[in-house]
Protein backbone atom coordinates (compact mmCIF):
# COMPACT_ATOMS: atom_id res chain seq x y z
CA UNK A 1 0.00 0.00 0.00
CA UNK A 2 1.45 3.47 -0.68
CA UNK A 3 1.48 5.72 2.19
CA UNK A 4 -1.12 9.04 1.80
CA UNK A 5 0.44 10.81 4.46
CA UNK A 6 4.10 10.98 2.08
CA UNK A 7 4.35 13.71 -0.79
CA UNK A 8 3.19 12.24 -4.01
CA UNK A 9 7.28 12.42 -5.04
CA UNK A 10 8.17 10.21 -1.72
CA UNK A 11 5.90 7.47 -2.37
CA UNK A 12 6.90 4.24 -3.17
CA UNK A 13 5.78 0.98 -4.89
CA UNK A 14 5.99 -2.11 -6.50
CA UNK A 15 8.15 -2.03 -10.10
CA UNK A 16 5.89 -5.74 -11.18
CA UNK A 17 2.76 -3.47 -10.71
CA UNK A 18 3.54 -0.72 -12.82
CA UNK A 19 2.67 -0.53 -16.45
CA UNK A 20 5.02 0.07 -19.29
CA UNK A 21 4.55 3.54 -20.84
CA UNK A 22 1.98 3.17 -24.23
CA UNK A 23 5.45 4.70 -26.10
CA UNK A 24 7.66 2.36 -24.44
CA UNK A 25 7.94 0.43 -28.30
CA UNK A 26 8.70 4.13 -30.12
CA UNK A 27 11.79 3.72 -31.76
CA UNK A 28 14.53 6.71 -31.46
CA UNK A 29 14.52 9.11 -33.97
CA UNK A 30 17.59 9.55 -35.61
CA UNK A 31 19.54 12.86 -34.93
CA UNK A 32 18.92 15.70 -37.96
CA UNK A 33 22.01 15.97 -40.34
CA UNK A 34 22.42 19.25 -39.88
CA UNK A 35 20.74 20.81 -36.34
CA UNK A 36 22.63 17.88 -35.07
CA UNK A 37 25.92 19.46 -36.22
CA UNK A 38 24.95 22.45 -34.10
CA UNK A 39 24.65 20.06 -30.81
CA UNK A 40 28.08 18.85 -31.41
CA UNK A 41 29.58 21.97 -31.92
CA UNK A 42 28.16 24.15 -28.69
CA UNK A 43 29.06 20.76 -26.54
CA UNK A 44 32.69 20.66 -27.81
CA UNK A 45 34.99 23.29 -25.52
CA UNK A 46 37.91 23.18 -27.62
CA UNK A 47 38.55 27.03 -28.50
CA UNK A 48 39.60 26.48 -31.78
CA UNK A 49 35.90 25.37 -32.90
CA UNK A 50 34.69 26.07 -35.84
CA UNK A 51 30.41 25.82 -37.22
CA UNK A 52 30.44 25.29 -40.62
CA UNK A 53 27.14 23.14 -40.23
CA UNK A 54 23.98 25.56 -39.61
CA UNK A 55 22.96 28.72 -42.23
CA UNK A 56 23.01 31.91 -40.56
CA UNK A 57 24.89 34.82 -40.99
CA UNK A 58 27.97 35.84 -39.05
CA UNK A 59 29.90 38.72 -38.97
CA UNK A 60 33.46 39.71 -39.98
CA UNK A 61 34.27 38.41 -36.03
CA UNK A 62 32.03 34.71 -36.34
CA UNK A 63 29.11 36.72 -34.52
CA UNK A 64 25.55 36.87 -34.89
CA UNK A 65 23.98 40.34 -35.99
CA UNK A 66 20.55 42.02 -36.00
CA UNK A 67 19.58 43.97 -39.24
CA UNK A 68 19.56 47.65 -38.96
CA UNK A 69 16.90 48.02 -40.60
CA UNK A 70 15.17 45.33 -38.61
CA UNK A 71 16.20 47.53 -35.28
CA UNK A 72 14.53 50.43 -36.78
CA UNK A 73 11.40 48.70 -37.47
CA UNK A 74 11.01 47.26 -33.63
CA UNK A 75 11.50 50.63 -32.88
CA UNK A 76 9.04 52.17 -34.73
CA UNK A 77 6.42 48.95 -33.74
CA UNK A 78 7.37 49.66 -30.13
CA UNK A 79 6.29 53.14 -30.29
CA UNK A 80 3.07 52.60 -32.09
CA UNK A 81 0.68 51.90 -28.68
CA UNK A 82 -2.10 51.35 -31.85
CA UNK A 83 -0.68 47.94 -31.93
CA UNK A 84 -1.93 45.23 -29.92
CA UNK A 85 -1.17 41.47 -29.87
CA UNK A 86 -4.77 40.08 -31.00
CA UNK A 87 -4.84 36.71 -33.22
CA UNK A 88 -3.90 37.33 -36.82
CA UNK A 89 -6.40 36.29 -39.43
CA UNK A 90 -6.17 32.10 -40.68
CA UNK A 91 -4.19 33.82 -43.96
CA UNK A 92 -2.09 36.16 -41.92
CA UNK A 93 -1.19 39.97 -41.32
CA UNK A 94 -2.48 41.89 -44.18
CA UNK A 95 -0.14 44.23 -45.16
CA UNK A 96 2.98 41.67 -45.00
CA UNK A 97 0.85 39.35 -47.77
CA UNK A 98 0.79 42.36 -50.24
CA UNK A 99 4.80 43.10 -49.61
CA UNK A 100 5.64 40.09 -49.59
CA UNK A 101 4.30 38.82 -53.08
CA UNK A 102 5.63 42.19 -54.41
CA UNK A 103 9.27 40.63 -53.32
CA UNK A 104 9.30 37.99 -55.26
CA UNK A 105 7.11 38.65 -58.43
CA UNK A 106 8.20 42.28 -58.53
CA UNK A 107 5.72 45.83 -58.63
CA UNK A 108 4.76 45.32 -62.34
CA UNK A 109 3.58 41.72 -61.97
CA UNK A 110 0.67 41.20 -64.13
CA UNK A 111 -0.59 38.26 -61.73
CA UNK A 112 -0.83 40.37 -58.76
CA UNK A 113 -2.06 43.43 -60.84
CA UNK A 114 -5.07 41.01 -62.08
CA UNK A 115 -5.07 39.55 -58.70
CA UNK A 116 -4.42 35.97 -59.33
CA UNK A 117 -2.22 35.28 -56.44
CA UNK A 118 -3.30 33.59 -53.63
CA UNK A 119 -1.11 33.80 -50.53
CA UNK A 120 -0.81 32.80 -47.18
CA UNK A 121 1.38 34.02 -44.20
CA UNK A 122 3.73 30.64 -42.97
CA UNK A 123 6.12 29.51 -40.12
CA UNK A 124 9.23 30.36 -42.46
CA UNK A 125 10.05 28.25 -45.73
CA UNK A 126 9.88 25.01 -43.95
CA UNK A 127 6.14 25.76 -43.21
CA UNK A 128 5.46 27.28 -46.50
CA UNK A 129 6.56 24.38 -48.07
CA UNK A 130 4.48 22.26 -45.66
CA UNK A 131 1.53 24.04 -46.60
CA UNK A 132 2.21 23.85 -50.15
CA UNK A 133 2.65 19.67 -49.68
CA UNK A 134 -0.95 19.37 -47.41
CA UNK A 135 -2.89 21.33 -50.47
CA UNK A 136 -1.48 18.88 -53.34
CA UNK A 137 -1.91 16.11 -51.36
CA UNK A 138 -5.84 17.21 -50.64
CA UNK A 139 -6.26 18.31 -54.83
CA UNK A 140 -3.61 16.33 -56.66
CA UNK A 141 -3.49 12.82 -54.50
CA UNK A 142 -1.00 10.40 -56.02
CA UNK A 143 0.97 13.19 -57.64
CA UNK A 144 4.97 12.38 -57.49
CA UNK A 145 7.10 14.88 -56.06
CA UNK A 146 10.41 15.65 -57.91
CA UNK A 147 13.14 17.03 -55.78
CA UNK A 148 17.08 17.55 -56.80
CA UNK A 149 19.46 15.23 -55.81
CA UNK A 150 21.40 16.39 -53.86
CA UNK A 151 18.88 18.99 -52.21
CA UNK A 152 18.12 20.32 -48.80
CA UNK A 153 17.85 17.87 -45.98
CA UNK A 154 14.26 18.53 -45.19
CA UNK A 155 12.72 18.52 -48.66
CA UNK A 156 11.94 14.62 -48.66
CA UNK A 157 10.52 14.58 -45.31
CA UNK A 158 8.02 17.74 -45.94
CA UNK A 159 6.76 16.24 -48.65
CA UNK A 160 6.61 12.70 -47.40
CA UNK A 161 4.56 13.44 -44.08
CA UNK A 162 2.01 15.60 -46.25
CA UNK A 163 1.16 11.78 -47.77
CA UNK A 164 2.94 12.41 -51.20
CA UNK A 165 5.98 10.05 -52.51
CA UNK A 166 9.24 11.81 -54.24
CA UNK A 167 11.68 11.36 -56.25
CA UNK A 168 14.62 12.49 -57.73
CA UNK A 169 16.40 13.73 -60.54
CA UNK A 170 20.06 14.38 -61.40
CA UNK A 171 21.17 17.40 -60.59
CA UNK A 172 25.28 17.69 -60.18
CA UNK A 173 28.11 16.64 -62.31
CA UNK A 174 30.94 15.08 -60.46
CA UNK A 175 33.07 18.32 -61.10
CA UNK A 176 30.12 20.53 -59.16
CA UNK A 177 28.68 21.62 -62.81
CA UNK A 178 25.24 21.53 -63.54
CA UNK A 179 24.03 18.25 -65.08
CA UNK A 180 21.80 20.04 -67.22
CA UNK A 181 21.05 17.04 -69.31
CA UNK A 182 20.67 14.69 -67.01
CA UNK A 183 18.03 16.89 -65.40
CA UNK A 184 16.24 17.40 -67.75
CA UNK A 185 16.17 13.66 -68.95
CA UNK A 186 14.65 13.68 -65.87
CA UNK A 187 12.08 15.48 -65.50
CA UNK A 188 10.79 14.92 -69.15
CA UNK A 189 10.46 11.42 -67.90
CA UNK A 190 7.89 12.08 -65.05
CA UNK A 191 4.97 11.67 -65.01
CA UNK A 192 2.40 14.52 -66.26
CA UNK A 193 1.07 16.67 -63.31
CA UNK A 194 4.28 15.63 -61.21
CA UNK A 195 5.49 17.94 -58.80
CA UNK A 196 8.72 19.39 -59.62
CA UNK A 197 10.76 21.34 -56.81
CA UNK A 198 13.08 24.04 -58.04
CA UNK A 199 15.64 26.07 -55.83
CA UNK A 200 14.72 29.53 -56.96
CA UNK A 201 18.28 30.94 -56.29
CA UNK A 202 21.39 30.06 -54.48
CA UNK A 203 20.61 26.16 -54.81
CA UNK A 204 21.60 24.21 -51.14
CA UNK A 205 23.13 22.33 -50.66
CA UNK A 206 25.38 23.26 -53.81
CA UNK A 207 25.31 26.30 -54.68
CA UNK A 208 25.36 25.80 -58.19
CA UNK A 209 22.21 27.35 -60.48
CA UNK A 210 21.08 27.17 -63.82
CA UNK A 211 21.93 30.01 -66.13
CA UNK A 212 19.07 31.76 -67.48
CA UNK A 213 18.95 30.00 -71.15
CA UNK A 214 18.98 26.61 -68.81
CA UNK A 215 16.26 27.88 -66.81
CA UNK A 216 14.31 28.72 -70.24
CA UNK A 217 14.98 24.92 -71.10
CA UNK A 218 13.44 24.24 -67.71
CA UNK A 219 10.44 25.75 -67.83
CA UNK A 220 10.24 24.10 -71.55
CA UNK A 221 9.68 20.62 -69.99
CA UNK A 222 7.81 21.71 -67.34
CA UNK A 223 5.16 23.07 -70.01
CA UNK A 224 5.55 19.60 -71.68
CA UNK A 225 4.66 17.57 -68.10
CA UNK A 226 1.96 20.36 -67.12
CA UNK A 227 4.03 19.85 -63.80
CA UNK A 228 3.13 21.10 -60.52
CA UNK A 229 6.04 23.78 -59.98
CA UNK A 230 6.89 24.93 -56.68
CA UNK A 231 9.55 27.35 -56.14
CA UNK A 232 11.41 27.19 -52.74
CA UNK A 233 12.91 30.70 -52.34
CA UNK A 234 15.13 30.84 -49.14
CA UNK A 235 17.86 33.34 -50.17
CA UNK A 236 16.59 36.05 -52.43
CA UNK A 237 18.46 39.17 -52.11
CA UNK A 238 20.85 37.11 -49.85
CA UNK A 239 22.66 35.27 -52.95
CA UNK A 240 23.92 38.16 -55.20
CA UNK A 241 22.90 41.40 -53.64
CA UNK A 242 20.15 42.24 -55.70
CA UNK A 243 16.65 41.18 -55.32
CA UNK A 244 15.29 41.45 -58.93
CA UNK A 245 18.53 39.57 -60.49
CA UNK A 246 17.82 36.45 -57.58
CA UNK A 247 14.04 36.64 -58.74
CA UNK A 248 14.59 36.08 -62.39
CA UNK A 249 13.83 32.65 -62.61
CA UNK A 250 10.47 33.09 -60.45
CA UNK A 251 9.70 36.30 -62.93
CA UNK A 252 10.42 34.81 -66.40
CA UNK A 253 8.08 31.57 -65.42
CA UNK A 254 5.19 33.91 -64.48
CA UNK A 255 5.68 36.86 -66.33
CA UNK A 256 7.01 35.50 -69.39
CA UNK A 257 5.75 32.16 -69.79
CA UNK A 258 2.54 32.95 -67.55
CA UNK A 259 3.34 29.74 -65.71
CA UNK A 260 0.93 28.59 -62.66
CA UNK A 261 3.36 28.02 -60.42
CA UNK A 262 3.93 27.96 -56.54
CA UNK A 263 6.44 30.15 -54.56
CA UNK A 264 7.84 29.58 -51.23
CA UNK A 265 9.11 32.54 -49.21
CA UNK A 266 11.60 32.09 -46.23
CA UNK A 267 13.07 35.61 -44.34
CA UNK A 268 15.14 33.99 -42.33
CA UNK A 269 18.30 34.40 -44.19
CA UNK A 270 17.82 37.52 -45.61
CA UNK A 271 16.32 39.26 -43.15
CA UNK A 272 18.25 37.90 -40.46
CA UNK A 273 14.86 36.76 -38.64
CA UNK A 274 15.62 33.21 -38.33
CA UNK A 275 13.75 32.84 -34.48
CA UNK A 276 10.98 34.65 -36.17
CA UNK A 277 9.86 32.15 -38.30
CA UNK A 278 8.45 34.08 -40.77
CA UNK A 279 7.55 33.43 -44.47
CA UNK A 280 4.95 32.65 -46.97
CA UNK A 281 3.56 30.35 -50.39
CA UNK A 282 2.15 32.30 -52.72
CA UNK A 283 0.23 30.18 -56.00
CA UNK A 284 0.01 31.88 -59.11
CA UNK A 285 -3.21 31.07 -60.75
CA UNK A 286 -4.84 31.67 -64.21
CA UNK A 287 -7.64 33.71 -62.79
CA UNK A 288 -8.78 35.58 -60.07
CA UNK A 289 -11.38 33.34 -59.43
CA UNK A 290 -9.31 30.37 -59.30
CA UNK A 291 -7.54 32.51 -56.84
CA UNK A 292 -10.07 33.07 -54.79
CA UNK A 293 -10.60 29.31 -54.08
CA UNK A 294 -7.35 28.09 -53.98
CA UNK A 295 -6.78 30.71 -50.89
CA UNK A 296 -9.65 29.60 -49.45
CA UNK A 297 -8.31 25.56 -49.41
CA UNK A 298 -4.70 27.20 -48.04
CA UNK A 299 -6.85 28.43 -45.18
CA UNK A 300 -8.47 24.89 -44.55
CA UNK A 301 -4.87 24.03 -44.65
CA UNK A 302 -3.37 25.95 -41.78
CA UNK A 303 -6.61 26.09 -39.75
CA UNK A 304 -6.23 22.53 -38.16
CA UNK A 305 -2.32 22.72 -38.57
CA UNK A 306 -1.79 26.28 -36.10
CA UNK A 307 -4.73 28.18 -36.48
CA UNK A 308 -3.11 31.05 -37.51
CA UNK A 309 0.25 32.59 -37.87
CA UNK A 310 2.43 34.47 -36.10
CA UNK A 311 2.57 38.84 -35.59
CA UNK A 312 6.03 40.24 -34.27
CA UNK A 313 7.89 38.42 -37.40
CA UNK A 314 5.24 39.89 -39.91
CA UNK A 315 5.52 43.21 -38.74
CA UNK A 316 8.94 43.55 -38.94
CA UNK A 317 8.90 42.42 -42.66
CA UNK A 318 6.14 44.96 -43.55
CA UNK A 319 7.42 48.09 -41.44
CA UNK A 320 10.60 47.73 -43.58
CA UNK A 321 9.15 47.17 -47.24
CA UNK A 322 6.96 50.05 -46.34
CA UNK A 323 9.05 52.40 -45.72
CA UNK A 324 11.35 53.52 -48.61
CA UNK A 325 14.06 54.66 -46.18
CA UNK A 326 14.22 51.18 -44.42
CA UNK A 327 13.52 48.94 -47.93
CA UNK A 328 16.72 50.86 -49.21
CA UNK A 329 18.67 50.25 -46.05
CA UNK A 330 17.38 46.80 -46.07
CA UNK A 331 19.17 46.52 -49.68
CA UNK A 332 22.60 47.97 -48.31
CA UNK A 333 23.04 45.06 -46.03
CA UNK A 334 22.04 42.42 -48.52
CA UNK A 335 24.78 43.90 -50.43
CA UNK A 336 26.99 43.89 -47.62
CA UNK A 337 26.05 40.41 -46.71
CA UNK A 338 25.92 38.70 -50.27
CA UNK A 339 29.37 40.79 -50.68
CA UNK A 340 31.36 39.03 -47.37
CA UNK A 341 30.05 35.58 -48.22
CA UNK A 342 31.62 36.30 -51.54
CA UNK A 343 35.13 37.49 -50.26
CA UNK A 344 34.96 34.65 -47.63
CA UNK A 345 34.41 32.02 -50.71
CA UNK A 346 37.38 33.97 -52.53
CA UNK A 347 39.77 33.89 -49.46
CA UNK A 348 39.50 30.11 -48.53
CA UNK A 349 40.06 29.25 -52.07
CA UNK A 350 43.61 31.59 -51.75
CA UNK A 351 44.50 30.22 -48.49
CA UNK A 352 43.72 26.49 -50.08
CA UNK A 353 46.25 27.60 -53.22
CA UNK A 354 48.90 29.69 -51.20
CA UNK A 355 49.86 26.15 -48.67
CA UNK A 356 48.91 23.78 -52.18
CA UNK A 357 46.15 22.23 -50.88
CA UNK A 358 45.81 19.34 -52.99
CA UNK A 359 41.97 19.46 -54.90
CA UNK A 360 39.24 17.15 -52.68
CA UNK A 361 39.78 14.42 -55.10
CA UNK A 362 41.19 13.14 -58.65
CA UNK A 363 38.04 14.46 -60.69
CA UNK A 364 38.88 18.16 -59.57
CA UNK A 365 42.11 20.60 -60.73
CA UNK A 366 41.30 22.66 -58.16
CA UNK A 367 39.44 24.38 -55.41
CA UNK A 368 37.39 26.95 -57.80
CA UNK A 369 34.34 25.26 -57.62
CA UNK A 370 33.82 27.23 -54.56
CA UNK A 371 33.86 30.85 -56.11
CA UNK A 372 31.60 29.70 -58.78
CA UNK A 373 28.76 28.48 -56.71
CA UNK A 374 26.90 31.23 -55.06
CA UNK A 375 24.74 31.60 -51.99
CA UNK A 376 25.43 30.73 -48.32
CA UNK A 377 26.72 27.22 -48.88
CA UNK A 378 29.87 25.72 -50.71
CA UNK A 379 29.77 22.77 -51.72
CA UNK A 380 33.51 21.26 -51.08
CA UNK A 381 33.53 17.82 -52.79
CA UNK A 382 35.04 16.58 -49.57
CA UNK A 383 34.03 12.78 -48.27
CA UNK A 384 32.53 11.56 -45.63
CA UNK A 385 36.31 10.37 -44.25
CA UNK A 386 37.45 14.14 -44.81
CA UNK A 387 34.55 15.73 -42.68
CA UNK A 388 35.01 13.50 -39.94
CA UNK A 389 38.69 14.09 -39.86
CA UNK A 390 37.94 18.00 -39.67
CA UNK A 391 35.60 17.52 -36.90
CA UNK A 392 37.70 15.24 -34.60
CA UNK A 393 40.82 16.48 -35.14
CA UNK A 394 40.56 19.45 -36.06
CA UNK A 395 37.11 20.53 -34.12
CA UNK A 396 35.83 21.88 -37.48
CA UNK A 397 32.09 20.98 -37.97
CA UNK A 398 30.03 20.55 -41.22
CA UNK A 399 27.72 17.78 -42.81
CA UNK A 400 29.21 15.28 -43.87
CA UNK A 401 28.23 15.51 -47.31
CA UNK A 402 30.76 18.25 -47.53
CA UNK A 403 28.42 21.34 -47.33
CA UNK A 404 30.36 24.69 -45.50
CA UNK A 405 28.50 27.64 -44.29
CA UNK A 406 30.02 30.36 -45.28
CA UNK A 407 28.81 32.50 -43.23
CA UNK A 408 30.95 30.89 -40.74
CA UNK A 409 34.17 31.60 -42.45
CA UNK A 410 35.97 34.86 -41.53
CA UNK A 411 39.15 36.51 -41.26
CA UNK A 412 40.13 34.87 -38.39
CA UNK A 413 39.85 31.38 -39.04
CA UNK A 414 40.01 31.08 -42.69
CA UNK A 415 44.17 29.70 -42.90
CA UNK A 416 42.84 27.19 -40.06
CA UNK A 417 40.05 26.12 -41.62
CA UNK A 418 42.66 25.67 -45.14
CA UNK A 419 45.15 23.79 -43.07
CA UNK A 420 42.78 21.25 -41.45
CA UNK A 421 41.31 20.91 -45.15
CA UNK A 422 44.27 20.31 -46.32
CA UNK A 423 45.26 17.52 -43.49
CA UNK A 424 41.75 15.79 -44.54
CA UNK A 425 42.07 15.69 -47.81
CA UNK A 426 46.02 14.41 -47.77
CA UNK A 427 45.45 12.04 -44.72
CA UNK A 428 42.11 10.76 -44.58
CA UNK A 429 42.84 7.75 -46.52
CA UNK A 430 45.58 6.23 -43.91
CA UNK A 431 42.51 6.44 -41.13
Amino acid sequence: QLDASLPLSQRSSDDSNMKASTWSRVPMAPADPILGVAVAYTMDPDPRKVNLGIGAYRNEQGKPIVLKCVREAEKKIAMDETMMKEYLPIQGLDSFLKVTSQVIFGNDSPALRDERVAVVQSLSGTGALRIAGEFIAGAKPGALVYISDPSWGNHHQIFQRSGLKTRTYRYLTPTMGLDIGGMLQDLAAAPKGSVFVLHTVAHNPTGVDPTQAQWKQIADVCQEREAIIVFDTAYQGYASGDLNKDAWSVRYFANERNMELMVTQSYSKNFGLYGERIGALNIMCSDKATAVKVQSQLKAVVRPMYSNPQLHGARLVSAVLSDRALTALWEEELTMMSNQITAMRQALVDALAAIRCPPPNSKFSSWKHITDQIGMFAYTGLSVKQCELLTAKHHIYCTKNGRFSMAGVNPGNVKYIAEAMKDAVSNSAKL
